[in-house]
């Protein structure tokens, strides 16, 4: 299989048909499971890091899929690549903050599940980044 067929599997949907939408992105997709485990995983974090580490890492979270969806739907390959640039960028904090959260003993199951959103969303973005700059 070549490189744009492999490429374009990335983006497309489950069932192969066209793009039509950014909730075709299977990227997108991934990255909103992404957004559901982090919620999920923060309901038990401290009272007291409501306003601190839990909503840093909720706003985080939000902002990966917002930025995918956001750059496709500009319509320009250009804004599209800087935006999941940014989506990328936004990836790194959240497993930085999720780490953070491991190490205080906040994460309370849902770890495997959380660690294969994050390399599946991480893996996509860097083929679809890669691509954008072939």
């Amino acid at each position: 299989m070549g490189e744009a067929a492999r490429g374009s599997q990335l983006a497309a949907r489950e069932d192969d048909s066209p793009l039509r939408s950014h909730r075709d992105l299977r990227v997108w997709q991934i990255a909103m499971d992404l957004v559901a485990l982090v919620y999920d995983a923060t309901r038990s974090f401290p009272d007291d890091e409501r306003f601190a580490l839990s909503s840093q890492l909720r706003r985080a979270a939000v902002s990966v899929p917002s930025n995918i969806a956001e750059g496709h739907g500009t319509g320009s390959d250009g804004a599209f690549a800087r935006h999941l640039d940014i989506a990328a960028g936004s990836l790194a904090e959240v497993e930085t903050q999720l780490e953070i959260a491991r190490r205080l003993g906040y994460l309370k199951g849902r770890k495997e599940e959380l660690r294969e959103a994050l390399d599946g969303t991480g893996r996509m973005l860097r083929r679809l980044r890669q691509r954008g700059r072939s």
